[in-house]
């Protein structure tokens, strides 16, 4: 009965190593995503949370039979495009939840831009920009390059039935839905990369 209590504590211990060391490497690459100049991005990198509401990288995955309703939305984005949830079955759909001034939505998105070339059709990638107007938002996406749509929801309609499906708790946040439009993932603060090609990846291979 010892050695089995202690051989669970040793995989306990490898496990919180493991997932120390994973957590550690995705960090590194954050200070390369943005030059030195972007001096809203430096902040996020040196963790003073100033004029964004933290969040700390945090990963949460939901399998099939714990996923709850299809999200549904229908907006009009800054660029006229319809966004209509409806549309978005047989597909992965990432929703990026940010706005100009927030540091760390700096930092991540050209992580966005990139996956959103890179999936092509395959994924749907939806900005819903919580705090700017239009001008301030498309002088955003212009300055980083982002051809997908964005949607304003200054006045909050769309984080408030967000919450019927998954709480938000920070900006930025960024879901990733399943091909039933179903929140498979949830990351928590600065989307990298790798870690959001793998989310989307795994909703790819899951039968529809």
């Amino acid at each position: 009965m010892t050695n089995h209590l202690l051989t669970q504590a040793q995989s306990l211990e490898r496990r919180k190593f493991l997932r120390a060391a994973v957590l550690g490497a995705a960090i590194l690459p954050l200070a390369a995503c943005v030059g030195d100049g972007d001096s809203l991005a430096k902040q996020a990198r040196e963790g003073n949370n100033k004029n964004y509401i933290a969040g700390d990288g945090s990963v949460e995955e939901y399998g099939p039979a714990s996923r709850t309703a299809p999200v549904k939305i229908s907006a009009v984005a800054y660029d006229g495009t319809t966004i209509e949830s409806a549309n978005w079955v047989g597909q992965a759909t990432v929703l990026n939840f940010w706005y100009a001034a927030c540091a760390p939505c700096r930092i991540e998105a050209p992580h966005l831009v990139e996956l959103s070339k890179e999936f092509g059709s395959k994924a749907e990638f939806i900005g819903i920009n919580v705090r700017d107007e239009k001008e301030a938002a498309e002088a955003f996406e212009r300055n980083f390059g982002i051809t997908y749509p964005s949607v304003q929801d200054t006045q909050g309609e769309i984080q408030l039935a967000m919450t019927q499906y998954v709480p938000l708790q920070a900006v930025p946040t960024t879901l990733v839905l399943d091909k039933q439009g179903r929140v498979a993932a949830r990351i928590l603060g600065v989307a990298e990369k790798s870690t959001l090609k793998a989310l989307i990846d795994t909703v790819l291979t899951e039968a529809l």
